[in-house]
């Protein structure tokens, strides 16, 4: 039903915390597939995906290159994108499945992202309430993940393999009107 990309940088900790959050998706069937796409050259991702079952795609280039390649890459009609070391809220997976079963059925097009939450053992600084301004001006962060169909995914776009901020970009193309606020949180470090 759904392929996870989650792009890493060769650090370990990170993204067991994501794929720890992933479990119940993966037994509940919701999540088909989970690739990590590892711009690091130090092995270090590519056991993490052995042992948890994973596919790896090591790729040497930008980070959005990165993203188009794991969502080349993907088997499912379904894509989420996370950034390593989010963590998703329980009953995340029923509320992505009927999201999902919703927008199948409907003939507009939509996206969804998580409703964001920091971390309650982070200390909070200027620029985390400069961040949560900007959630509320500019829209959904890229760190709030993005539950897209594939097809739709691919009409818009994707990542531009070259752009600075390909995360933020697609986001914008996307526009509130089809973007969808879910009601499960992640929590961002």
């Amino acid at each position: 039903m759904l392929s996870v990309i989650i792009p890493t940088e060769g650090t370990e900790h990170p993204v067991v915390a994501t794929l720890a959050s992933l479990v119940p998706g993966a037994a509940t069937g919701v999540v088909r597939e989970v690739l990590l796409v590892d711009r690091g050259d130090h092995g270090v991702i590519e056991r993490v995906a052995d042992v948890a079952g994973c596919r790896f795609l090591h790729f040497d280039g930008a980070r959005a290159a990165a993203l188009a390649a794991g969502a080349q890459q993907a088997r499912s009609p379904w894509l989420m994108f996370l950034q390593a070391g989010t963590v998703l809220d329980h009953g995340w997976t029923d509320e992505t499945a009927q999201f999902i079963q919703r927008v199948s059925d409907s003939e507009r097009p939509r996206a969804g992202v998580f409703r964001y939450a920091r971390s309650p053992y982070s200390d909070r600084s200027l620029r985390d309430r400069l961040k949560s301004i900007g959630r509320l001006v500019a829209g959904p962060f890229a760190d709030q993940g993005l539950l897209i169909a594939r097809d739709h995914y691919e009409r818009l776009g994707g990542h531009a393999p070259n752009a600075r901020n390909a995360e933020t970009q697609l986001l914008r193309r996307l526009g509130r009107s089809s973007l969808i606020l879910l009601h499960s949180r992640i929590v961002t470090a």
